[in-house]
């Protein structure tokens, strides 16, 4: 026992003389060493299903009832920000920049239709709403470079904050990591739920506060559908309470992702995979269960965020998550990083509460698939710059699968549809199996499955129409 305390303290003392040469501020480190004490005395922030209870219909508030609070609604817009979560690169699909520069449709990135979106926003409303990034060390100076071009909708509070970083932990004796070849991989971003510390810590939080700002509704900035909805942000200011997320109905396209659930004390919470014990998983995926899934679009009270941090009570749910030193390697060396994530605040804030909204509110892109969804005719960029699903479609939820082995990247993406994508308007899902090309013009209907069989690639050609099971020559 001497032993193990003894080297515990040591590695307190590494991880915080580490921390410290990388100038993370104090706060990060006590939240950092917080949740590694809770692994050490093995703890692994997972929640068993025996310890939470389902959300039935009828116990959250529901989007289609609310009413438009016009008073209220004017009252919060000039003490509203946005907060567009904007660490992450393109790794997923072949890229090393910003993920929200990729252009995702009629040549517009992510972050040009953010923009657009408050540009629209301010013009209509007569407002002058700040958008806010939460960039990481990664994505910052590209996506400053990119915001230059709307001047128009800076305003006295700054473009952006940074995210922090934790040190990963080696899976034996649980030490910090060393990688002298390549010391980025001895770090991690710590979860999405470092933007209560990272905004507190940077000064951000407190400047809000003195000019008068109360309100910050907070998205992924890959997630188009999560516009400000002035009906949500009256709801908001009316109830007084001091956080909100919004949640859909899962299908199960979401059965890996987070949902909602209620603890025996009756608190919400949040539960994400990695906090899933294995032998709970099935239940976890079971989307008749649990049927609310958390969008990441979050309501928070800014002046609540601050009472917290000065009272010492917010303390999120840790997330421990075994990784690869090197994800692109399978043969690297395990570790450990301690993450959190936003949403789990809700059963951190006194009365925080949920709002079933409709799906629209969520349309992510995660992969090569959502992209050629997004590039097609299946969603439709209206006038205030709102990515909608076109009404056209049938379907409210298109399967997409393409063959990894050729659509994982982008540069694959472009490569195999160089002329954009095909119509998808009468589509109910597509399968590619193998290496194909396509022309321009091409239109796919119904249930289609497209095959390639062949070593070489296949070619389909201009103003195709198919539909059913097609074999790609």
């Amino acid at each position: 026992m001497y032993i193990c305390t003894y080297m515990s303290d040591v590695n307190i003392k590494l991880f915080t003389e580490k921390m410290l040469l990388e100038n993370q501020p104090q706060a990060v480190i006590d939240v950092f060493l917080r949740y590694y004490g809770y692994l050490r005395h093995g703890k692994n922030g997972c929640i068993a299903e025996g310890e939470i209870l389902p959300i039935s219909a009828g116990e959250i508030g529901e989007y289609s009832q609310i009413k438009e609070r016009h008073a209220d609604r004017q009252n919060a817009l000039a003490k509203t920000v946005i907060i567009k979560l904007n660490g992450g690169l393109g790794t997923s699909m072949g890229l090393y920049a910003p993920k929200s520069l990729i252009p995702v449709k009629n040549g517009l990135s992510f972050l040009d239709i953010t923009a657009l979106q408050i540009r629209d926003l301010n013009e209509r409303l007569g407002v002058s709403i700040p958008l806010i990034l939460m960039n990481s060390f990664s994505t910052e100076r590209d996506s400053l470079d990119a915001l230059a071009k709307y001047q128009d909708i800076k305003t006295e509070i700054p473009f952006s904050f940074i995210q922090n970083k934790f040190p990963r932990i080696n899976v034996s004796g649980l030490a910090p990591v060393s990688n002298p070849e390549n010391p980025k991989l001895e770090w991690n971003p710590p979860g999405h739920g470092d933007l209560y510390t990272a905004i507190l810590s940077s000064g951000l939080l407190d400047m809000l506060l003195d000019k008068g700002y109360r309100y910050a509704f907070i998205s992924n900035i890959d997630n188009l559908g999560a516009v400000l909805d002035t009906r949500i942000l009256g709801y908001f200011a009316n109830k007084g309470i001091p956080f909100l997320m919004e949640v859909t109905d899962r299908t199960f396209m979401d059965r890996k992702g987070g949902h909602l659930a209620r603890l025996k004390n009756g608190k919400l919470i949040l539960r994400e995979a990695a906090q899933c014990p294995k032998e709970c998983m099935d239940s976890f995926m079971d989307t008749g269960l649990h049927r609310y899934f958390n969008t990441n679009n979050l309501w928070v009270r800014l002046d609540a965020l601050k009472g917290m941090w000065d009272a010492g009570t917010l303390e999120l749910p840790m997330i421990c998550n075994a990784k690869r030193l090197d994800a692109r390697d399978c043969r690297s060396p395990e570790v450990m990083q301690l993450e959190s994530a936003m949403g789990s605040a809700i059963s951190v804030f006194e009365n925080a509460d949920a709002l079933r909204v409709p799906r629209s509110r969520f349309a992510p892109v995660k992969s090569c698939e959502d992209l050629l969804l997004l590039w097609s005719d299946y969603y439709d960029l209206t006038g205030d710059y709102r990515v909608v699903m076109n009404p056209a479609h049938k379907s409210i939820q298109m399967d997409v699968t393409l063959d990894r082995r050729f659509y994982r990247t982008l540069d694959h993406l472009k490569e195999r549809f160089p002329n954009g994508a095909p119509s998808l308007t009468g589509c109910e899902s597509l399968t590619v199996d193998g290496d194909v090309r396509f022309g321009e013009n091409i239109v796919i209907t119904g249930k289609t499955s497209i095959t390639n069989i062949r070593e070489t690639q296949a070619f389909i050609p201009d103003g195709a129409q198919l539909s059913g099971d097609v074999t790609a020559l």
